[in-house]
C-alpha cells in the first residue's frame, strides 16, 4: 500500500555536528548531524531543501542497520577551520567512511563513501526531499536520465537530484525506489523486511522519500536547480571530477580566507597549553560557524542559525532563518574581530538598506528586507550605528555612507525610548539595563559621525539616560535585597511609568513562555541585562550596584554543570524543554545560555579576571564537532531524550550570536578590554556616572521630576513655543524649540537656579497650526543624588 500523501513531516533535530559551504560561488550551504547529512539550504542561507540524507548497511541475511542509529561515529575536519569533513561510522559488522565537501564551482554537495564489511553488506542512501523549505507537496522520482540512474525531486521553484558514480565515473546506484513517508519510504522497507523490496518509479505529492542502492564505494552529488533536470545536469558533472580535487580547492579557499583574516585580526593564544588547544579549536571552528551563515545573494546578510529548533516536532522553520538586526550585528563584530573587515562593512551596507524610513530596523526579517515579525526592540535600532562606529574607529568604512543612517537611527532611538517595546528576548515592554546601554552607547558612539546640533543633542540625551539608570532600573529594601544581603539590585524590566513614578517597580510585569501564567512584580524579576552596562563602559566592574546584583543572578540564575557555569536568561523564563524533558512548544522552563556564559566572562575580564575558564567552558558546552548552542540542558541527566548537563539542548545549534560572543571574549581576553566596547563611550563616561545638565521631557516619555541644578529640555515632534513657570506658574516665560537634526525639537528650559521642591510648571503651543498642548505638564525637582554613594542610588530609586 502505497498510502499518499504519507505522514506529517517534520525537521529533523537541531543537534547539528557541522554546518558550512563553500567560497566560491556555489549557493548551498550543508549541515550535518548525528553523523548524516541534515538540511541543505540553497539558493539562499534561509531556504532549507531537505530533512536529511543518511544511509543504511544491510545484507541478505536481513540484517540491517542505520547508521544515524547505530550512533558510533566520529568526525574529524580535513584541516583546521575548513568545512568539509570525514566520519567514520563504526558497527561490530561494518565500518562506513564519509567524506564531506561542497563543490565550490556549482550548487552540489559531495559525499564520498566507502563501506568496510564482508562482500554480502551493501550501503543503502536515504533521501528526505523538503523542497521549498516544508516536507508537503514534493513529487520524488527514481528514474534514467540520460543513461543514468536518478532520484530526484521537485516542489514548486525547485529540484534536486541525487546521482553516484564509482572510481571510474560510472553509474553507482543500482536499485531504487521513491515512497511516501511512514508507509512506503525506503527506511519501512527495511523495517517491514529486512532488506529493499520495493521499487517504486514516482511519489507524490506529499512527504516523500527516496532510496537507492549503492557500491560499497561511490561519490554521491546530491545538486539543487529550478528544476530535477537542471540539477542533475550540475550533480553529473560535478562527478566528472575526482572527488579530492573538489575537497582540496575547498580547502585552499578556506585557507586563503583564513590567511586574509589573520593578517588583519591575528589572535595569539597565552597560557596552558593544554588547557588552551580545545579553545584555539573551537575558535577556528566558530569563525567557520560565522562565515557560514553568511547569504550569497544578499551579502553581508546573516541568519540567526542554520537549525530549527527541537525541529523533529514539526514542518515549521521557525524565526531563527530571519536576519535579526542584533544578531547580525553582533556577529558582524565578531568577523571584524576575526580581521573579517570586508564582511562586516557588507553587513553595514545591507542593514542601511533595510532601514526603515523613521530609522528603526524590523524585528526580524527574510534576507530582501521584508518584515517579519512586526515588533520594535530598540537596541536593534542602535546596534546599526555601533557597527558603523566601530568600522570608522579602524577606519575601514571605505566610502560607506553612514551619517543619513546614523542620523535617522539615533532619532528613532531619542523619539521612542529610553522604553522598549520589546526586550532582546522579544518578550517585555519596559526599561531594561542591555536596552539602554546599546542605545546610550549608539548615542555617543553616532555622535562622532554627525555634525552639530545633531552631535551635541545626541549626547546630552546620552548624558541624561546614563545619570538615569539607576533611578530606573534599580530597587532597594526589597525582600531579595534583604535576602541578599545586598542594598540594592538591577531589575530585568522596570515598567516604563517610573519615569513618572519611582515605586511603579512593585507593579507587575508578565512573563512569557509560561504554562501557569506567572507573573511577578518588576522588583522581584532579575537578569544579566546589567552587565552590559560595564562591558560598554557605563559602570565599572566593582560599582557596588554592580557587585551586588552580580551576587543576586549568581544565587537565582546560575548553574554549575560538569562543563562549567552557564546562566538563565531571568527568573522564572520559560523558553526552553518542560522539566521532564519534552521539547518546548510555545511554553517550557528556561535553560542555561552558553551566550550569557560568555558576557559573564566579559564581565570578569572588566574586573580584572582572567576570563579563560569562561572560554573553557562554553568550548565544553558544544557538539562533537564544536557546534554551540542556544542552551545547554541544566538539570538532572534524562538520557532517553539525550540531554545531559552542560551539553546542548533541542534548541537551535549552531547558535550564531553565541559564536560570535566565544569569538569575541578570545579576542577581548588578548586585548585585555572588551573588543567591542565602543571608543567613544569609554573617553566619555569611562565606567562613571556623568553629572546631569539636561533632564529631558517628552510626551511618550514624560518624567516626574529632576535633579537640582539641571536644565529641563522640552522635546516635541515639531517646533513649538513653550510657556512655562514654576509653583504655580510664577514668573512666566517662554521658550523657543530649536531643531536638534535629529527630527524633533527642543526648548531649553532655564531651570538650573531653581531649588529642590520647586515644582515647574509648562505647556506649548505647536507653530505650525497655532494649537494649544491643551494641558499643564509639571515636573518636580529634587535634590541631587550623591553620585559616589551607590546606596543613595539604590535608595533614591524608591523614592
Amino acid at each position: 500500500m502505497r498510502s499518499a500523501p504519507g505522514i506529517n513531516p517534520t525537521w529533523t533535530s537541531s543537534a547539528k555536528d557541522l554546518v558550512g559551504c563553500a567560497l566560491g560561488p556555489s549557493r548551498l550551504w550543508f549541515t550535518i548531524g548525528f553523523g548524516i547529512i541534515n538540511e541543505v539550504y540553497y539558493p539562499r542561507v534561509d531556504i532549507p531543501q531537505i530533512r536529511d540524507l543518511g544511509f543504511i548497511v544491510g545484507g541478505p541475511d536481513g540484517f540491517w542497520s542505520e547508521v544515524k542509529r547505530n550512533a558510533n561515529y566520529r568526525l574529524r575536519p580535513v584541516a583546521s577551520g575548513v568545512p568539509a569533513v570525514e566520519i567514520r561510522h563504526e558497527h561490530p559488522r561494518y565500518v562506513l567512511h564519509l567524506r564531506v565537501t561542497p563543490d565550490p564551482r556549482r550548487d552540489v554537495l559531495l559525499i564520498d563513501c566507502v563501506l568496510e564489511a564482508d562482500n554480502a553488506l551493501r550501503p543503502y542512501v536515504l533521501l528526505a526531499p523538503h523542497l521549498g523549505a516544508t516536507g508537503y507537496g514534493n513529487v520524488a522520482a527514481a528514474e534514467h536520465l540520460r543513461g543514468r540512474h536518478v532520484l530526484w525531486a521537485e516542489q514548486g521553484p525547485f529540484g534536486l537530484a541525487l546521482a553516484a558514480v564509482d572510481e571510474d565515473r560510472h553509474d553507482a546506484l543500482g536499485r531504487t525506489s521513491a515512497g511516501y513517508v511512514g508507509t512506503s519510504d525506503g527506511w519501512q522497507d527495511f523495517a517491514r523486511h529486512g532488506a529493499m523490496t520495493w521499487e517504486y518509479a514516482v511519489a507524490g505529492p506529499g512527504n516523500v522519500a527516496l532510496i537507492g542502492e549503492l557500491q560499497r564505494q561511490a561519490t554521491l552529488a546530491l545538486g539543487f536547480g529550478s528544476s530535477a533536470e537542471a540539477a542533475a545536469t550540475l550533480a553529473i558533472s560535478s562527478l566528472m571530477q575526482p572527488f579530492d580535487a573538489a575537497m582540496q580547492q575547498q580547502i585552499a579557499d578556506w585557507e586563503a580566507w583564513q590567511a586574509r583574516c589573520s593578517a588583519a585580526g591575528a589572535v595569539q593564544l597565552h597560557g596552558p597549553a593544554d588547557l588552551l588547544t580545545p579553545i584555539r579549536e573551537q575558535f577556528a571552528t566558530s569563525a567557520v560557524v560565522l562565515r557560514a551563515h553568511l547569504d550569497k545573494t544578499y551579502p553581508g546578510a546573516m541568519v540567526a542559525s542554520l537549525s530549527v529548533p527541537w525541529g523533529d516536532t514539526g514542518n515549521e522553520r521557525g524565526g531563527y532563518h530571519l536576519v535579526w538586526p542584533r544578531d547580525l550585528v553582533e556577529c558582524a563584530g565578531a568577523l571584524l574581530a576575526l580581521g573579517a573587515e570586508s564582511e562586516a562593512g557588507d553587513t553595514l551596507r545591507y542593514l542601511i538598506a533595510t532601514q526603515n524610513e523613521d530609522g528603526h530596523w524590523h524585528q526580524n526579517q527574510w534576507l530582501g528586507g521584508t518584515a517579519s515579525w512586526s515588533g520594535i526592540q530598540l537596541d536593534e535600532s542602535a546596534f546599526p550605528v555601533l557597527l558603523a562606529a566601530a568600522l570608522a574607529d579602524r577606519d575601514r568604512l571605505r566610502g560607506i555612507a553612514v551619517e543619513d543612517m546614523v542620523r535617522r537611527a539615533l532619532g528613532f532611538i531619542a523619539r521612542t525610548g529610553p522604553s522598549t517595546a520589546q526586550d532582546r528576548w522579544e518578550e517585555n515592554e519596559g526599561i531594561n539595563g542591555f536596552t539602554l546601554a546599546v542605545s546610550i552607547a549608539a548615542l555617543v558612539a553616532g555622535a562622532e559621525l554627525l555634525p552639530s546640533p545633531a552631535s551635541d543633542w545626541a549626547l546630552a540625551l546620552a548624558d541624561f539616560w546614563n545619570a538615569e539608570i539607576e533611578a530606573w532600573t534599580v530597587v532597594a529594601n526589597t525582600a531579595l535585597a534583604q535576602r541578599f544581603g545586598v542594598p540594592g539590585y538591577y531589575v530585568r524590566v522596570a515598567p516604563q511609568r517610573v519615569l513618572a513614578d519611582r515605586t511603579a517597580s512593585a507593579a507587575v510585569v508578565p512573563i512569557r513562555n509560561r504554562s501557569d501564567d506567572l507573573a511577578l512584580p518588576a522588583e522581584e524579576q532579575v537578569g544579566t541585562e546589567f552587565l552590559q552596562l560595564v562591558r560598554f563602559g557605563l559602570r565599572r566592574a566593582d560599582d557596588p550596584l554592580i557587585r551586588a546584583s552580580v551576587r543576586v543572578i549568581d544565587a537565582l540564575l546560575k548553574t554549575d554543570t560538569p562543563n562549567g557555569p552557564v546562566w538563565r536568561r531571568y527568573r522564572g523564563d520559560g523558553y526552553g524543554e518542560h522539566e521532564d524533558g519534552r521539547a518546548f512548544d510555545g511554553t517550557g522552563c528556561g535553560r542555561g545560555w552558553p551566550l550569557l556564559t560568555g558576557e559573564r566572562g566579559h564581565y570578569e575580564l572588566c574586573a580584572g579576571n582572567d576570563p579563560l575558564p569562561f572560554l573553557k567552558a562554553m568550548a565544553a558546552m558544544t557538539s562533537p564537532g564544536g557546534m554551540m548552542p542556544e542552551q545547554v540542558w541544566d538539570a538532572d541527566p534524562i538520557p532517553q531524550r539525550r540531554l545531559f548537563p552542560g551539553l546542548p539542548s533541542g534548541s537551535a545549534m549552531p547558535l550564531a550570536w553565541a559564536h560570535a560572543e566565544f569569538v569575541k571574549l578570545l579576542v577581548s581576553r588578548q586585548l585585555g578590554r572588551p573588543f567591542d566596547r565602543p571608543l567613544a563611550v569609554w573617553r566619555r563616561y569611562g565606567g562613571r556616572r556623568p553629572v546631569l545638565r539636561h533632564a529631558f521631557w517628552w510626551p511618550h516619555a514624560a518624567i516626574g521630576s529632576l535633579p537640582a541644578g539641571a536644565s529641563l529640555a522640552i522635546a516635541l515632534d515639531a517646533p513649538a513655543l513653550v510657556h512655562w513657570g514654576y509653583d504655580g506658574w510664577r514668573s512666566t516665560q517662554d521658550a523657543q524649540t530649536n531643531d536638534t537634526g535629529l527630527s524633533f525639537h527642543v526648548a531649553t528650559l532655564q531651570t538650573g537656579a531653581l531649588p529642590p521642591g520647586t515644582r515647574i510648571d509648562f505647556t506649548w503651543r505647536r507653530e505650525d497650526t497655532g494649537e494649544w498642548h491643551g494641558k499643564d505638564e509639571a515636573v518636580a525637582i529634587m535634590p541631587p543624588p550623591a553620585l559616589d554613594d551607590c546606596r543613595t542610588s539604590a535608595e533614591g530609586a524608591r523614592r
